[in-house]
């Protein structure tokens, strides 16, 4: 077995995870590859089936129903926990690592001695450009001692290429299932550095491509009619997330939410009425939104493990 347990979320997209296999097969430095398949009704599990045969550190598990983003890498990491890996790799099946990228990971998380939150690479669309959706934010530029590194200091990734310990997530919880889809990578990357104070890092010297439609991110104002009803996810899942983070986050959130509205009446070119619901819509269900945070250990060796 790996120290790195890579794991792939896949649901009914096989052309694209047969590449994102491949990449992760040709890394420089080898990793286990565990797919969890949101119970694809495509050919996903004949075309794992036969590169089980050839390569014995593919491993695949079957959710049974489709779990969403968030239930797909609640479970990954729920299987890797179990399995003892010591480091856990999160992406989606439409990220394809150049081969460096884990190497080069690997490399800081050495140079950190183990010691941060998480480690985001550079994402680059298809075309090389900075992919928009999963640029992460950054703290507020400080010089400091890991820009000799080329570190910099962020708060905020997706889960396109995210590094962490095992040890980490035994601290700080799984993300939440309950989320579906959008924003559990948001929540469980800030609930790691923002929350819980353990400094992350973006690091552009690793590098991967995420295969996404187009570059241009997420906008309620401007996406099309067939995708909006999953911007209720998004509002709903945000007002859990910010009011988790003080008085900052909820002004934070009320301001996105106005603002988004003001965006639809601004620039929005049909379904006006429909865009604005939509958010009203999530906000509500946000505010009976309260799912809890699973730990893979008590609460009492979660917090005697921040404390160190």
């Amino acid at each position: 077995m790996n120290l790195v347990a890579a794991i792939v979320v896949t649901y009914n997209r096989q052309e694209f995870l047969v590449k994102c296999i491949h990449a992760l097969l040709e890394q420089s430095i080898k990793c286990d590859i565990l797919i969890i398949d949101n119970a694809s009704t495509d050919k996903t599990f004949e075309y794992i089936k036969q590169a089980k045969k050839e390569y014995q550190n593919i491993f695949y598990f079957n959710t049974g129903e489709n779990l969403g983003g968030a239930g797909g890498f609640n479970y990954g990491i729920k299987k890797a926990l179990f399995m003892k890996y010591k480091y856990i790799w999160l992406m989606d099946d439409d990220c394809f690592p150049t081969k460096t990228a884990l190497e080069i990971l690997l490399k800081y998380d050495k140079i950190l001695n183990g010691k941060y939150g998480w480690l985001a690479s550079e994402v680059l669309w298809t075309d090389f450009s900075l992919c928009k959706m999963n640029y992460p934010k950054l703290k507020r530029r400080i010089k400091n001692n890991f820009d000799m590194y080329h570190l910099i200091e962020a708060i905020q990734a997706s889960f396109v290429s995210l590094f962490l310990t095992v040890d980490t997530v035994k601290c700080v919880g799984l993300p939440v299932k309950e989320f579906f889809i959008w924003g559990d990578d948001v929540e469980f990357t800030r609930r790691i550095a923002v929350r819980k104070k353990l400094k992350s890092f973006y690091v552009p010297e690793s590098k991967v491509i995420h295969a996404m439609r187009d570059n241009n991110g997420s906008n309620i104002a401007t996406d099309t009619v067939s995708r909006l009803d999953r911007y209720i996810y998004a509002f709903r899942n945000e007002y859990f997330l910010f009011h988790k983070e003080g008085i900052k986050g909820i002004l934070f959130y009320h301001m996105k939410c106005c603002f988004n509205i003001l965006k639809i009446i601004c620039i929005a070119k049909s379904e006006r009425i429909k865009r604005m619901k939509i958010i009203i819509d999530g906000y509500m269900k946000g505010k009976n939104f309260h799912p809890c945070i699973e730990y893979f250990q008590t609460r009492n060796e979660e917090s005697q493990c921040l404390k160190k």
